[in-house]
């Protein structure tokens, strides 16, 4: 059986890394939503790790909303990137100061 504590550096690991991609990668639009899906991977495993080790099913309840909820930012935010290839032919993410009204 594998502890808690191995769960828990995973998804510590898993969190740093999408902070990272997120700070770091200023230019990219798809990296930086690929990154705050991967900050839900690590919540969800912390969810399901409490979950099974407290012998409560709150948290994999809590864990198929938050996957509703990163479904749904994805297919927004993708619809979002292709409109903004179509209007400027670029998904760089300082290019979008142009929207600003």
């Amino acid at each position: 059986m594998i502890p808690l504590s191995h769960y828990l550096v995973l998804s510590a690991v898993l969190f740093a890394l999408s902070v990272m991609g997120v700070f770091l990668n200023r230019k990219n639009l798809v990296i930086i939503l690929m990154a705050i899906e991967l900050l839900l991977l690590a919540v969800n495993i912390n969810f399901v790790a409490f979950s099974y080790y407290l012998d409560d099913p709150a948290g994999q309840v809590f864990v198929f909303f938050i996957l509703t909820v990163a479904a749904a930012e994805a297919a927004i935010g993708l619809a979002i990137l292709i409109l903004l290839f179509r209007n400027r032919r670029s998904i760089n993410v300082q290019d979008l100061d142009h929207l600003k009204g």
